[in-house]
């Protein structure tokens, strides 16, 4: 009988013990535009996350623990954002990743700084983003003056001599990359016909397209989100204009496709060099694909960042946001989309943008590589 209650006892301590680890779980977020017009790329940052949570769970989690994720929607507004930061600070998470948008990354690092949050962004490119000597932030994406620059080189090789327009949604990411392009143009002897800005959110185009007709413009660069971007391609082409419409990487995502029909084959936008074709992305790949999902965007990019940290936080052996972070800026990490090396800003070290074409079929293909 005392060795039966021996047993019990013991048995008792162990459902005790592994209550205690489980309640010890350490919880982790990703926030980003969950819902409103870049939902799209919210779902591919939560795709991300999600798997790359699963993923590590699975090789044992870290340093003991195992990972829950917290999904936090910001709707790409700024207010929102900032309002998320605080609850991820009040509920002493250490790690984030996100967000999508420069205007609701930069509003919340702040927060996060002040809450003992590590931040990594897989999306936001506003330079301003790692350019206030905050601890606690970094991306695994480039910047808009990188960006801005391959833009540009591509521009003035492909379109010398031609009329170039630039728009903006006044956007922190949309004016930014136009300003960045435009900076990058006028350095290289090309001076735009036409500098317009518009409200993002907008779907009356006219009187734009009208100005673009007007100007003979052969190639217009849009500063902006996809989904503004398609209506401006379709209403310049019911207005029977050819002009070649340029972005950023807010059109890597098929919903752009959607929004154009076959009207966006042609259409150029900068990217990173697709992560799906990397070989560190090879069987994560396939296990999105196996569930039914196209890791395109940001989804490897978002994986990458949940990697980084769960790989500094070991190396750190704790998940204290200030160490963890010491530990990022001085490492070099394997991850989905390449190895990663940090400076001391929080920017990454390997910097590739390249030049991509939609196609009529809602694809896109690389054209042009960094620098060309």
């Amino acid at each position: 009988m005392k060795s039966l209650k021996l047993i019990g006892l013991a048995f008792g301590a162990s459902l005790a013990l592994s209550s205690a680890a489980f309640a010890q779980d350490v919880t982790v977020a990703v926030a980003g535009p969950m819902t409103g017009g870049e939902s799209a790329f919210g779902r591919q940052m939560k795709n991300g996350a999600e798997m790359a949570v699963t993923d590590i769970n699975a090789a044992g989690g870290v340093n003991g623990k195992k990972l829950a994720l917290s999904v936090e929607d910001d709707a790409c507004d700024p207010k929102q954002a900032r309002s998320i930061a605080e609850k991820i600070a009040g509920a002493k998470i250490p790690f984030v990743a996100g967000h999508y948008c420069s205007s609701s990354s930069i509003p919340a690092s702040e927060a996060y700084a002040d809450g003992n949050v590590l931040q990594i962004t897989p999306a936001s490119t506003n330079p301003l983003f790692t350019e206030r000597k905050l601890w606690n932030v970094a991306r695994v994406c480039g910047r808009d003056d990188q960006q801005g620059l391959i833009a540009a080189q591509y521009i003035a090789k492909n379109y010398k001599g031609k009329n170039i327009a630039i728009l903006n949604d006044k956007t922190t990411y949309g004016k930014g990359l136009a300003d960045e392009t435009k900076k990058a143009l006028n350095k290289a002897g090309i001076t735009e016909k036409m500098y317009e800005s518009y409200n993002k959110g907008d779907k009356d185009f006219n009187a734009i397209v009208s100005r673009l007709k007007r100007d003979n413009i052969d190639l217009v660069y849009v500063g902006g989100y996809h989904q503004e971007s398609g209506l401006i391609l379709r209403q310049m082409r019911d207005q029977g204009l050819k002009t070649v419409l340029m972005a950023g990487d807010a059109l890597a995502d098929k919903e752009y496709a959607s929004i154009t029909g076959p009207a966006g084959e042609g259409t150029l936008f900068t990217f990173g060099p697709d992560p799906r074709n990397k070989p560190t992305a090879k069987k994560i790949v396939e296990a999105f694909k196996a569930k039914g999902i196209d890791p395109e965007g940001y989804t490897l990019y978002t994986y990458a960042a949940m990697q980084v940290w769960s790989q500094a936080a070991k190396k750190a052996g704790t998940t204290d946001a200030k160490k963890v972070m010491e530990a990022v800026k001085a490492g070099k990490w394997d991850t989905v989309i390449g190895p990663i090396e940090y400076d001391a800003k929080g920017d990454i070290k390997q910097i590739d943008y390249v030049v991509y074409k939609w196609d009529a079929k809602g694809g896109y293909t690389e054209i042009s590589g960094s620098g060309t």
